[in-house]
């Protein structure tokens, strides 16, 4: 649209210089014509310049795959480095945490700590995976997929063959089986045995327990695959403008899907709480990540929108930011120490909500006049 305007005006300025030609037509014609020729020029520069910035989403893409890939490497060594302990002791866990409770203490706090890095990466990059048909099974398996058991409609697509041989059937998607290995919030993967104080303080509390190391080591090994095959397959993806449309249509409007799953987490429930997973960081951090990436992904396709509607731009981007900061000081007050009701987690929630899905609309009104394809 904005291209063709442009063409029309040259047009209007070339048929008006014809008309104030009058019987000199051809020699003006001949004047005129590389000034038409610099005014084509310069409508290609123009619209060249109004293209969506793929390449900017990509690069940021791999920028996130590329440190989640060496984040869940390490990792793998801090569960390769639990595992050979307890196999030095037969799996026996109350020989190993009686002979090396210091160094069993160090390993797992190291592997809880790399978590801790490795599941923002890739939050951060949720917006765009989750978002696209093409790499959206990775969302399935590495983050958001259920257990066969809990959600056969919706489980992941992998078992997990253990070193001992033991196979567990769609599990659950691998940072929320490593989560709970981790920090001792699923009894299949944590050893019961054993009371495993780990400040040495006489009491027993959230987090102490000593993981399943053969459970801790199929799910690594196999979140370790899954991250280096993302990265593989986000260096050959060549992302479209579809995909980039796509992408915030499908995740902008999720809002109260992530701020249920905090309401029922650890951060509100505490120990009511029947899930296993998100206990280590707060929902609401992943929403901002989440909501980081969307604005990366908003940032490249800017220029299409604002060739079409400026004002609808700005508009949109500026929900966004709104959007985000609006979790920002939610998250902010849950980390000065405020406990959050689920009362007040429905209507932050709703509120968030409310925003996604007037942003989104104007995202899809745009992607219409566009003639741009939002993919099933």
């Amino acid at each position: 649209m904005f291209k063709r305007t442009i063409m029309v005006s040259i047009m209007i300025m070339v048929g008006l210089s014809f008309v104030a030609c009058g019987g000199a037509a051809e020699p003006q014609v001949q004047e005129v014509q590389p000034q038409v020729e610099e005014a084509v020029q310069q409508v290609a520069e123009t619209a060249a310049e109004a293209q969506a910035d793929l390449n900017g989403i990509k690069n940021y893409l791999l920028t996130k795959t590329s440190a989640l890939k060496e984040a869940t490497l390490k990792l793998q060594g801090s569960s390769d480095q639990y595992y050979e302990l307890a196999k030095a002791a037969d799996f026996d866990y109350a020989k190993l945490w009686q002979e090396n409770p210091a160094e069993v203490t160090q390993i797992i706090e190291e592997a809880r700590a790399t978590w801790m890095a490795a599941s923002p990466l890739y939050e951060q990059m949720e917006g765009i995976v989750a978002g696209t048909p093409s790499l959206a099974q990775y969302d399935v398996d590495m983050d958001a997929g259920a257990a066969a058991s809990e959600d056969p409609e919706g489980a992941v697509s992998f078992d997990i063959t253990l070193p001992d041989g033991q196979v567990l059937s769609k599990p659950g998607n691998l940072f929320g089986v490593t989560e709970s290995t981790l920090w001792g919030t699923f009894p299949d993967f944590t050893v019961q045995e054993v009371q495993a104080d780990f400040n040495s303080d006489g009491n027993v509390e959230f987090g102490e327990a000593l993981p399943d190391a053969n459970v801790l080591k199929g799910a690594v090994d196999l979140l370790a695959s899954q991250a280096a095959s993302l990265d593989s397959d986000a260096q050959k993806w060549q992302p479209t403008e579809s995909d980039a449309f796509t992408a915030l249509v499908v995740m902008v409007p999720t809002m109260s899907e992530y701020f249920n799953s905090w309401k029922s987490s650890r951060f509100i429930a505490g120990d009511e709480t029947t899930q296993r997973d998100f206990v280590a960081i707060s929902r609401l951090s992943d929403i901002e990540n989440i909501l980081g990436g969307l604005q990366v992904t908003y940032e490249g396709i800017s220029p299409l929108v604002e060739g079409v509607d400026a004002t609808q731009d700005t508009q949109i981007e500026q929900g966004l930011s709104n959007l985000k900061n609006f979790v920002n000081d939610v998250y902010t007050q849950e980390k000065k120490g405020k406990q959050f009701t689920p009362e007040e987690a429905d209507l932050l929630g709703a509120e968030a909500q409310d925003r996604a899905t007037a942003i989104t609309g104007q995202i899809a009104q745009v992607a219409g006049q566009l003639d741009i394809e939002i993919q099933e």
